[in-house]
């Protein structure tokens, strides 16, 4: 009996932990976070253009309060490590936001720089990591930590997602998700897809900064028209199209269609519920056109 338990456990720690690692930086990011203080305000900040420093490339973050463009992030996706990068008011070269190949029971010294958490965020113990399924449907790492009993710095828990970060701000990997006190992270985006979603205090998870139109530079931009045929719809020109995604309010998604190859695309959504429903067009050339369309 005893053998069989040790096998068992075995399997289940290789299914957990064994499992190929998700990177955080896509070529683009957006993050929504959410502050309720007599009402809710939800700031938005994204990755937007690349740099080099010391021979090492990085993400550039802006929007909300990195509109100075100082804050840098870079991953290492073979360590599965996360690093910041500061360039003013004082140079800080590389400091380790992230590790996500820690194993529970490790410790961990908690940085939080240029954010409400201290900066030095002391230690803290890694409790326990989850399984658990995003707004993609995918079962992703959630890493669970306390302070340790000799942290004076810091005395709130922390959260990190793989593949999304902290729970909290992206430069807080010790900050402790409060909608009520700094914030909470409401929507995460990586290429456009959405991947965490949380709308206990707004209505839906909907990319706003990297979903701007003039983004997309084609010739043949795609149009939508509705048909006769109650609840269906036609994408047109569609020979640049290489996916479509059909998400509802709510940030689920409904519906993934592949790349066809036609002059024209017919989409019937008359099994959904009436509402509003968002379609996501990825193109041949890596940009994205969303459309909103209403099901009656």
């Amino acid at each position: 009996m005893k053998k069989y338990f040790i096998i068992i456990a075995f399997f289940y720690g290789f299914g957990l932990f064994g499992q190929s690692y998700t990177p955080l930086l896509g070529t683009i990011n957006e993050w929504q976070f959410t502050t309720c203080h007599f009402g809710c305000t939800t700031d938005i900040y994204f990755t937007d253009g690349d740099t080099l420093v010391n021979g090492k490339s990085y993400k550039i973050l802006d929007g909300y309060h990195y509109i100075h463009r100082n804050v840098l992030l870079r991953e290492d996706t073979s360590q599965q490590k996360v690093y910041v990068t500061i360039t003013s008011p004082q140079f800080i070269d590389d400091l380790l936001l992230y590790d996500f190949s820690l194993m529970e029971g490790d410790t961990i010294q908690m940085n939080n720089p240029m954010s409400p958490f201290p900066s030095n965020g002391g230690y803290f113990l890694l409790d326990s990591i989850r399984l658990l399924p995003l707004a993609d449907g995918n079962q992703y790492r959630h890493f669970y930590f306390s302070p340790t009993l000799s942290n004076i710095h810091s005395t709130k828990n922390a959260v990190w997602v793989e593949g999304v970060g902290s729970l909290s701000m992206i430069n807080a990997p010790g900050g402790y998700p409060n909608i009520n006190e700094v914030g909470h992270l409401s929507c995460s985006f990586r290429n456009m897809e959405l991947r965490y979603s949380n709308l206990d205090s707004i209505n839906a998870c909907v990319p706003v900064h990297l979903n701007l139109n003039d983004l997309i530079q084609v010739s043949n931009k795609v149009e939508i028209f509705a048909q006769s045929e109650k609840n269906h719809f036609l994408l047109t020109p569609a020979q640049n199209i290489s996916n479509i995604t059909i998400f509802d309010l709510s940030g689920r998604q409904l519906k993934n269609l592949p790349y066809t190859s036609q002059n024209q695309i017919f989409i019937d959504l008359s099994e959904q519920k009436p509402g509003i429903y968002i379609l996501k067009i990825g193109l041949l050339n890596y940009k994205i056109q969303t459309f909103k369309v209403v099901v009656k």
